[in-house]
C-alpha cells in the first residue's frame, strides 16, 4: 500500500510540473520571451524548467547550465558576503564607510561621511543608481554626487553597493571575484557563478534580447561590478537562496539582518501609493507582507536579461527564474501565482508605482 501511495504522488508531481511546463511555454510565448531557467522549491525539494533557445532563430536550445546574467540580483550575494565579513569582524554596519576607505570618487562631500554599510545594503545611502552608464571607460573615475541626505529615504543605488565593494576589497585586499568565490560560490558549491566571464562559460551562453525579440550581443564583464556582473544559472542562484531562507553561513543575529526591516523603504522621489506599508526593506533585499505572508523578493533587470526571486522563508517555498529578455519581468505575476497560488504579491506593482 505505502509502494502504490509513493508512487501515485510521484505520479501526481510528475503531471503537475508538466502542466505548470506547459503553461511556462505559453507565457513565453505570449511576452516574447526567448528563454528561461526556473526553479521552484517546497520544503527543500527543487524542481527545476528550461524552456526556449539561447539565442532566437537559432537551434540554440538553452539547459540547466546555460549561463544567464542575474542582473541586480548579484547586489543580494555582495550583501551576503559584506555579513560573513561582519560576522568575521572586519565590518561594522554603523560604522562610516569613508573611515575604511577613502573612495576617490566621493572626494570632498561632507554628508558622504554619514553613509554606512547598513545604508547601502537598504538603499538609503542617498547616492543615485548610476552616475553614468558604468559599461562606459569614464565611469570608473567620475564624479559621484549625493542625491539625497544619508539615511533619509529609500533611493535604490547600484553606486552604493560598488562603493561597499570598493571598501571589502580594500579591507581584504582581494577582488570581489575572489572574495565571492572564498564566501558564496565555494562554500554553495555554485560550480556555474562568476562575476567576471570565464573562458568556459563560451559554449553554453545565453544571448540577451531587447523587447522586440532581437538578439544582443554577449557582454563577457572583464572586472567584477557587484551592481550587475554575476553571471550564473537558476539551479545555482536557487542553493544560494536556500542559504539565505535558513541563515546558513552566518550568525544567527546576523541571519536575522536579512529578513528583519532596516527602513520603511520610503521611495525619496515617489509620492506614498497604496503598496508602500506592505514593503519594507532588510540588509540586501526586499520585504514584502504578500497575502500569503511575509516574503523576500528582489529582481534583476540588464536592460536584455531580466530575472526574479520570491520566497517564503517560514513554510520554506521559493521560486527564482532568469530570463534572457527585456520583456522576463512582464509575466513575474503569472509565474508566481502559477506556483504559489492565487494572491496578491505586491512587489512587482511596488516596481511599477515608481516609474
Amino acid at each position: 500500500m505505502k509502494t502504490c501511495l509513493a508512487f501515485l504522488v510521484l505520479l501526481l508531481q510528475a503531471l503537475t510540473a508538466s502542466a505548470q511546463q506547459t503553461e511556462l511555454a505559453a507565457l513565453l510565448k505570449k511576452a516574447n520571451v526567448p528563454g528561461m531557467q526556473l526553479v521552484y522549491t517546497k520544503e527543500g525539494k527543487a524542481t527545476a524548467y528550461t524552456l526556449g533557445l539561447r539565442k532566437a532563430d537559432s537551434p540554440q536550445v538553452l539547459d540547466a547550465q546555460t549561463i544567464f546574467q542575474a542582473a541586480s540580483l548579484g547586489k543580494v550575494m555582495l550583501a551576503y558576503t559584506a555579513l560573513r565579513l561582519h560576522d568575521k569582524g572586519l565590518l561594522d554596519l554603523d560604522k562610516p564607510l569613508l573611515t575604511y576607505y577613502r573612495y576617490p570618487r566621493l572626494a570632498q562631500q561632507a554628508s558622504a561621511e554619514r553613509i554606512t554599510a547598513r545604508m547601502v545594503l537598504g538603499h538609503t545611502s542617498g547616492l543615485p543608481n548610476w552616475a553614468q552608464n558604468p559599461l562606459e571607460a569614464g565611469w570608473k573615475t567620475s564624479a559621484l554626487s549625493l542625491k539625497y541626505a544619508p539615511g533619509d529615504c529609500w533611493n535604490y543605488s547600484g553606486e552604493g553597493y560598488v562603493f561597499l565593494q570598493k571598501t571589502l576589497e580594500h579591507l581584504t585586499g582581494k577582488s570581489f571575484e575572489v572574495l565571492a568565490q572564498e564566501e558564496v560560490f565555494k562554500p554553495l558549491h555554485l560550480a556555474h557563478s562568476s562575476y567576471v566571464w570565464q573562458a568556459r562559460f563560451n559554449t553554453n551562453a545565453a544571448y540577451g534580447h531587447n523587447s522586440a525579440g532581437q538578439p544582443t550581443e554577449i557582454k563577457r564583464f572583464a572586472e567584477p561590478n557587484a551592481g550587475f556582473s554575476l553571471l550564473t544559472t537558476a539551479a545555482d542562484y536557487n542553493a544560494f537562496l536556500m542559504a539565505l531562507m535558513t541563515g546558513q553561513g552566518l550568525k544567527p543575529a546576523t541571519a536575522r539582518l536579512l529578513i528583519t526591516p532596516a527602513n520603511a523603504a520610503n521611495r525619496c522621489s515617489t509620492p506614498a501609493t497604496a503598496t508602500d506599508p506592505y514593503i519594507d526593506w532588510g540588509c540586501g533585499l526586499g520585504l514584502v507582507m504578500t497575502s500569503r505572508g511575509p516574503a523576500l523578493w528582489h529582481w534583476g533587470d540588464n536592460g536584455d536579461f531580466e530575472g526574479f526571486f520570491l520566497a517564503f522563508p517560514n513554510r520554506r517555498e521559493s521560486v527564482v527564474f532568469f530570463t534572457n529578455s527585456a520583456n522576463g519581468l512582464t509575466i513575474t505575476d503569472d509565474v508566481l501565482r502559477l506556483f504559489f497560488g492565487p494572491g496578491d504579491y505586491r512587489a512587482m506593482q511596488w516596481l511599477a508605482e515608481a516609474k
